[in-house]
C-alpha cells in the first residue's frame, strides 16, 4: 500500500502523519508531498526519515489513496491527477464538500456514504465535525428539526500564524506597543472577534453556512434549520461549541445523556464541563452541560469541545481511511 500526503509540511499534514502511526496504517511508501519550498525536508513517520518532495503530477502515479491538507484552491488544481492516477483523495478542504456525487463522512456517524465515492471523499469543516459528533447521537433518537449553534474556535483554526499573532500582540501589548492585527480582522489578544470566514447571504459568514449545509449532508436531514455564530477566542487549540436543538419528538436529558455516553468518539461529562485545556491532543470530543431547552419545546441543550486539528481535520480524514480499508 501507497499513500501520498498533500501539504504535507503543514499542521494537519504532520498530524495527519501522527494519525496514521496513532491508527496502526504503516503503509509500505508513505510519499510526503508539498510546496517547492519544503523540497528537501526530512520529517520522522514510524521510525524512519521521509523526505519531503515539491508536488507534481508523477508522484501520484502507483499511489493508493491521497489525504490532502492543503486549501480549497490547491485541492481543485491537483484533484484532477490524483483522480487519473487511480488513487483515492480524501481532502480536507471545502473544494469538494457540498458536490452532490462526493461523499462528505463523519465515519461514526455516515462512514457508509465513504464506500459510495468516485475517487473523492471529502472531511468536513472542523467546527462541524466537533458539533455533529455531540448531536447525532440524539439525532439518532428522533431527528434534528431545528439547530442553534454558537462556536468558539481556537486561534490554531487560521493555522500557525494564527498562534503566532496571538502570542505577538500580547507581547506587544506587554511592552506598551501598538498592535498590527494581520491574520484576523481585529485585535484577538484579550478579545473575542464574532467574524470568521467572508461574508455571504443575509449577513452570515462562509464558516457560519458550513454548519447548516454540512449539517444537513452529513446528517442525511435537508430540511434541518441552523443558524450559526462563529468566534474567535485567544485559545490556542480546541473548539468549544455551544448548541440547542430541537427534534421531532421531545428527548429527555436522560436518554440524550446515555446516547451520549455509548457514542463511539464522544465522552460525556456529568460532572465538570468540556474545556479546550481538557480536550487538546487526542481525538475524542467532550459533551457536557446537557439540559433542556428553555426556548425550543422539548429540545436541549449542550456544550461541546474537540481538538479541530485533530478531530476536527487530521483524524477524521485517518479515520476515514481506515474505514476504506476495513470495509
Amino acid at each position: 500500500m501507497r499513500i501520498g500526503i498533500l501539504g504535507a509540511t503543514g499542521a494537519v499534514g504532520r498530524q495527519m502523519m501522527e494519525c496514521l502511526e496513532e491508527q496502526q496504517i504503516i503503509p509500505d511508501e508513505l510519499v510526503l508531498l508539498a510546496s517547492p519550498r519544503s523540497e528537501g525536508k526530512i520529517l520522522p513517520f514510524a521510525k524512519k526519515q521521509l523526505t519531503v518532495h515539491a508536488v507534481r503530477e508523477e508522484w501520484f502515479e502507483g499511489l493508493d489513496y491521497v489525504l490532502g491538507a492543503v486549501d480549497a484552491d490547491t485541492s481543485k488544481k491537483w484533484a484532477p491527477a490524483i483522480r487519473k492516477s487511480g488513487a483515492v483523495y480524501i481532502d480536507n478542504s471545502s473544494a469538494f464538500r457540498l458536490e452532490e456525487d462526493i461523499p462528505l463522512v463523519i465515519p461514526e456517524i455516515n462512514g457508509s456514504d465513504a464506500l459510495n465515492h468516485h475517487g473523492i471523499i471529502a472531511n468536513p469543516n472542523c467546527s462541524t465535525i466537533i458539533t455533529l459528533m455531540a448531536v447525532a447521537p440524539i439525532h439518532r433518537i428522533s431527528p434534528i428539526r431545528k439547530l442553534i449553534a454558537s462556536t468558539y474556535q481556537a486561534v490554531s483554526g487560521a493555522g500557525m500564524h494564527g498562534i503566532e499573532e496571538l502570542e505577538q500582540e500580547v507581547k506587544d501589548l506587554a511592552e506598551g506597543k501598538e498592535v498590527k492585527p494581520s491574520v484576523f480582522p481585529a485585535q484577538i489578544a484579550y478579545n473575542c472577534i464574532p467574524w470568521i470566514g467572508s461574508g455571504k447571504e443575509e449577513g452570515y459568514t462562509s464558516e457560519e453556512l458550513k454548519m447548516r449545509n454540512e449539517g444537513r449532508k452529513i446528517l442525511h436531514n435537508p430540511d434541518m434549520k441552523v443558524t450559526c455564530t462563529c468566534v474567535r477566542v485567544p485559545v490556542y487549540r480546541s473548539h468549544s461549541i455551544s448548541v440547542s436543538v430541537a427534534c421531532e419528538e421531545p428527548v429527555s436529558v436522560e436518554a440524550a445523556a446515555e446516547a451520549i455516553s455509548r457514542f463511539d468518539g464522544d465522552v460525556y461529562l456529568e460532572d465538570g464541563y468540556p474545556m479546550p485545556l481538557d480536550t487538546s491532543g487526542q481525538d475524542r470530543v467532550y459533551v457536557g452541560r446537557l439540559r433542556p431547552d428553555m426556548v425550543f419545546d422539548g429540545g436541549l441543550s449542550l456544550f461541546c469541545c474537540g481538538d479541530q486539528i485533530r478531530k476536527g481535520a487530521a483524524a477524521n480524514a485517518v479515520s476515514i481511511l481506515a474505514y476504506l480499508l476495513a470495509h
